[in-house]
């Protein structure tokens, strides 16, 4: 029997789409859901399940296409059976006689592939590697992570048994259909090899010229830099495993002096220049940068400032927080009331909450909260979904979920897209004033900021009351100054007197 796979709904105004990725090639054997391939369109990224489990017997769209709403793109044959994979030319014949170690490693080959790394997202950089090869894997046990320019993956073991073979060292590039190594299933791990036995294992059938030690593959990256820099393999010192030369050796071999550079008239560049340390941005920074460029290249962004006395909300926590952590496990923060205040005011406000599309704008009837959190790689912006229907509990419990998943590098794609307002809290750092900077494509972050006690006047009196800087960073394009200002207001008014919140005031 054979089922069909087209391409699915596309959203409203989409008409056509470009074949991105193909996850499978035909002669693949295929699981219900399993992804095949992804499509790109001028809006979104979209990934393509199969519909039944069998065997991908033709692909009908190819890579590079563009195809409308339904088009065909593959066939399945529902309950066939894989096609056998090609054999690996290393692997083909296995030598008359074998070693006691290889003996050992023999069992079938699992390939350790490159999981599906989100939408729109192409290649990654391998970053580290657990194990090494000889090392025993179990299944699903952490082989390597790899950095994308939104996430950090981890790679688990498909199988167990012993990692034969690392085809992408650390610091090497890997698309999104990569092998990253391959597994010896079932076979046991032995301790590090000797350099004698190293020979015997890789080169079985080596002549007397053959039996030297295998050379180390040094990382991608330095072998462009050390032709960029014109520094020859023997003048760089190697830090990664089995002294594998990385990119950063490279730059430190190029900073540091050569024997001529003691003269004692050495120009101070030079001086400076051996104490510098140059290190490639991550892929995530690199995304970080050219988006909060885009976004001030882009949108007319304009920011309006307010102040929020605090101490309703902070006397109504003090009162509830015991009940309220005894009840739904969870601390009340904050933040949900900064949500709640936020979602309040987009109601009278929506085109806050709307974005620009070409000629048109489009407004959205509800409220996805992007909420950013600070990580050791740099800022991430889960998303809390329709947060105006949720309460105060719901909304701590997964901003705590979310804040700890992007501290662990844990968030997936489907995690961080979709948001149509953000808030970010610059006050957890200390800081007292900031004007945000936008998260396109949206037309309104809200920046919250330290809680310090200032003098104010309260009815005539002067009296210490704990006040924040509230600030409004918008798309002026869409948003006026009136509508800013307005929902500034109303997010004040808000917090100031909470059981607005409830009377939908």
């Amino acid at each position: 029997m054979t089922t069909e796979v087209r391409v699915p709904a596309l959203g409203e105004s989409v008409t056509e789409a470009t074949i991105a990725t193909w996850f499978k090639n035909p002669g693949d054997r295929v699981e219900v859901d399993e992804m095949l391939c992804e499509l790109e369109t001028d809006k979104v990224t979209v990934e393509v399940p199969s519909p039944a489990a069998g065997t991908l017997a033709e692909i009908v769209a190819a890579e590079g296409e563009t195809v409308g709403p339904d088009a065909l793109l593959a066939q399945i044959s529902e309950g066939g059976e894989a096609a056998a994979p090609a054999p690996k030319p290393a692997k083909a014949e296995a030598p008359a006689e074998k070693t006691e170690e290889q003996k050992t490693m023999s069992g079938n080959s699992v390939d350790v592939m490159v999981p599906s790394l989100g939408e729109s997202v192409t290649e990654a950089t391998v970053a580290t590697w657990f194990k090494k090869p000889g090392d025993r894997v179990e299944a699903d046990e952490m082989l390597c992570e790899l950095e994308t320019d939104k996430v950090s993956v981890e790679v688990p073991a498909p199988a167990a048994g012993v990692l034969a073979e690392i085809l992408a060292e650390e610091g090497a590039t890997v698309d999104a259909k990569a092998r990253l190594a391959i597994i010896t299933e079932g076979a046991a791990g032995t301790a590090a090899p000797k350099a004698s036995d190293a020979q015997e294992t890789v080169l079985p059938n080596a002549g007397p010229e053959e039996t030297k030690p295998r050379d180390v593959e040094d990382a991608p990256s330095a072998k462009k830099a050390m032709a960029e820099k014109g520094v020859s393999r023997d003048q760089v010192q190697g830090s990664g495993r089995d002294g594998r030369v990385m990119k950063e050796d490279v730059a430190k071999a190029k900073a540091a002096p050569a024997p001529a550079a003691k003269a004692p008239a050495a120009p101070r560049p030079a001086e400076d220049a051996a104490r510098e340390e140059r290190v490639k941005m991550t892929r995530l920074r690199q995304t970080i940068a050219r988006r909060l460029k885009d976004a001030q290249n882009t949108a007319a962004m304009l920011t309006t400032y307010n102040e929020v006395d605090m101490s309703a909300i902070m006397g109504l926590r003090n009162e509830y927080k015991d009940a309220f952590e005894k009840k739904h496990k969870v601390k009340l923060g904050f933040m949900s009331f900064f949500v709640k205040a936020c979602c309040h005011a987009l109601k009278e406000v929506p085109e806050v909450n709307a974005e620009i599309d070409g000629t048109d704008v489009v407004y959205k009837n509800y409220v996805n909260m992007g909420v950013a959190v600070g990580t050791p790689s740099g800022l991430v912006v889960p998303v809390v979904r329709d947060a105006d229907q949720k309460g105060f509990a719901a909304i701590e419990k997964e901003i705590g979920e979310l804040g700890l998943k992007g501290r662990d590098g844990k968030l997936s794609m489907a995690e961080m897209q979709g948001g149509t307002f953000t808030i970010s809290n610059g006050g957890v750092y200390g800081s007292l004033m900031s004007s945000p900077i936008l998260n396109p494509p949206q037309s309104g972050i809200l920046g919250m900021h330290k809680i310090q006690e200032r003098p104010v006047v309260v009815g005539g009196q002067i009296v210490i009351r704990p006040m924040m800087y509230l600030a409004l960073s918008y798309d002026h394009r869409i948003v006026d100054g009136k509508g800013a200002v307005t929902f500034l207001v109303r997010v004040k008014e808000a917090l100031e007197d909470p059981r607005r919140l409830l009377m939908d005031l």
